[in-house]
């Protein structure tokens, strides 16, 4: 869920607080980057079941390391 997603975010960035912003702003945005506003408000429950199976390993297995690879690096 996002805010999974917002709270491990906001660890890793030593952020204590995050401003929740309405759905208005959050559609502009998406015509800014030149995305689908789905993709940003709309959530999506994957699992990697059919990979895992097939023996495919995550390099980064948690949200909390992919960020650090991504934001501290």
């Amino acid at each position: 869920p996002n805010y999974l997603l917002m709270q491990a975010l906001r660890k890793i960035m030593n952020k204590k607080i995050g401003i929740p912003l309405p759905e208005w702003l959050l559609k502009i945005g998406a015509i800014l980057i030149k995305t689908e506003t789905e993709l940003v408000l709309k959530s999506r429950w994957v699992l990697p079941e059919r990979l895992q199976q097939n023996g495919f390993e995550f390099l980064y297995p948690t949200i909390d390391k992919a960020l650090e690879e991504v934001l501290l690096k």
